[in-house]
């Protein structure tokens, strides 16, 4: 033990009758402000500060330059003092927190080292009962980080490592909770992870209390279920030719064409005392649909929506296309024929699996016929046909026109009537069906012009045919346009 210094912090001793003791005591209580809980502005600084304040410690680093530091070595722990530098001998043992980089540095050897390297182990630090960076860790959340950005990263093969990086979660039984939750404002909006058993789920909430499921995947089997439903569909109700293009989303297209629905004829026109038939009516719009991956083609679809027939033509298909090549084509219904003085057929139905609902064939000797609304009941209906007028000038009423999508949701055909028919509905909900009722046909007349038939409703229905007349017939109503629907499925 020396008789003029403390042993461990080298404190100058006062002697029996020293002068000037207050000299003595002062460079003892120096030594101690800078020693006891020690605090480094930094151990990186190479350029000796030009107004440190007093009290300010530094721990010189390789190539300290300056009129002070460049005469001490590596490592030296320097205090400004009263606008001089003074150097301070630093025991092995002594710890100190560097202010600029939250280090806690640990003298050994005569050298300055991380804190952790005390633990036998370089930059390890064991069996931590907290952590906070940047805030405070508790009891309940033992672990705390408030921070903008983190990053992880695998160690590199060449680094000793593997070039993986893996997360390894447990939890003690399957009743128990192993999750990440996500929150908002502290209120929990999503969790995910193994939530009470032992299948992974994903569930959110608006409000941090009323949770829902969104998805689960069986541990057994790999099947994922879906509490809300997942598929997306999107639906675009094409009435007007041009292009479409599958959004990217999409992996599967559906497709439903419904072609232009085919006009009613024209009634017959003949002196009375003679038989005239009324025209027929027009058949409806063929309906077919198709199911494609979006890989399949590429680039945009071509559609083509097809008219409706006048003048008791037939109406124009609708069609699908992709580079120039059809994948699905909806006939057009075809138009009912003219009356004459044996007959007025209706036009048949467009083509597809099932042929389309074919309009009404006319009568001189009884109500004349109704659309067809049966043969295709997914389809539009067909147009009713003209009254005709019988040798015994006894005029008929025209056929009503068929129901559209009579199993589905029905859309009801015009009436048909001694007069003019009345026009074919569209569906009541258009969102759900693409079809409407025929037209209904008009009626004969004993004097005078036949009355005219009705226009089919949308989608696809065929028009009525016109009644017969003595100074002319009635004109056929027009088909319907078709209509191409095209549902993105993803």
């Amino acid at each position: 033990m020396s008789d003029n210094a403390s042993a461990r912090l080298g404190l100058p001793y006062l002697a029996a009758g020293q002068l000037q003791k207050h000299v003595t005591l002062n460079e003892a209580l120096t030594r101690l402000d800078a020693l006891t809980q020690a605090a480094v502005v930094s151990c990186t600084t190479t350029t000796q500060p030009a107004g440190p304040e007093d009290g300010a410690l530094y721990i010189l680093p390789i190539g300290a330059s300056g009129t002070a530091w460049s005469g001490h070595p590596a490592g030296a722990l320097m205090r400004a003092e009263m606008g001089g530098w003074l150097p301070i001998d630093a025991p092995d043992g002594l710890l100190v927190v560097v202010l600029d980089s939250h280090q806690v540095l640990v003298r050994r050897a005569g050298e300055w080292a991380p804190l952790a390297a005390e633990a036998g182990e370089p930059e390890a630090l064991q069996n931590l009962t907290r952590l906070g960076v940047n805030t405070e860790a508790d009891a309940t959340n033992v672990v705390a980080a408030r921070l903008n950005k983190a990053l992880w990263t695998a160690l590199e093969t060449e680094g000793g490592g593997d070039g993986d990086l893996r997360f390894t979660f447990n939890k003690q039984g399957a009743s128990d909770v192993l999750s990440l939750l996500f929150q908002s404002g502290w209120g929990g909006r999503a969790e995910l992870g193994l939530i009470g058993d032992d299948d992974l789920r994903l569930k959110v909430s608006a409000d941090g209390g009323t949770w829902r499921d969104a998805f689960t995947v069986d541990r057994t089997t790999g099947r994922l279920w879906f509490a809300q439903g997942a598929t997306r569909r999107e639906t675009t109700v094409l009435t007007a030719s041009g292009d479409w293009t599958p959004p990217a989303w999409a992996r599967w297209v559906e497709a439903i064409c419904v072609g232009g629905g085919g006009a009613g004829g024209n009634g017959e026109a003949g002196a009375p005392g003679t038989v005239r038939f009324g025209g027929g009516g027009g058949g409806a719009g063929g309906v077919v649909s198709g199911l494609w991956p979006v890989n399949g083609f590429s680039g945009a679809l071509t559609v083509a929506v097809g008219v409706g027939g006048v003048s008791g033509v037939a109406g124009a298909n609708s069609m699908v296309s992709a580079g120039g090549s059809p994948l699905l084509t909806g006939e057009g219904g075809r138009g009912g024929a003219a009356g004459t003085a044996s007959s007025g057929v209706g036009g048949a139905g467009g083509g597809g699996l099932i042929r389309s609902n074919a309009g009404g064939d006319s009568s001189a000797s009884a109500i004349a016929g109704a659309g067809q609304t049966q043969t295709r009941p997914d389809g539009p209906g067909g147009g009713g046909a003209g009254g005709g007028v019988s040798a015994a000038n006894l005029a008929f009423s025209g056929g009503a026109g068929g129901d559209g999508a009579l199993l589905h949701v029905r859309a009801p055909g015009g009436l048909g009537r001694t007069t003019s028919g009345l026009g074919g509905q569209p569906s009541p909900l258009a969102a759900l069906s693409c079809v409407g009722g025929g037209g209904g046909g008009g009626g004969g007349a004993v004097s005078g012009a036949g009355y005219s038939g009705a226009p089919g409703g949308l989608y696809g229905a065929g028009g009525g045919g016109g009644g017969a007349g003595v100074t002319a017939g009635g004109a056929g109503g027009a088909g319907a346009a078709g209509v191409v629907w095209l549902t993105a499925i993803g």
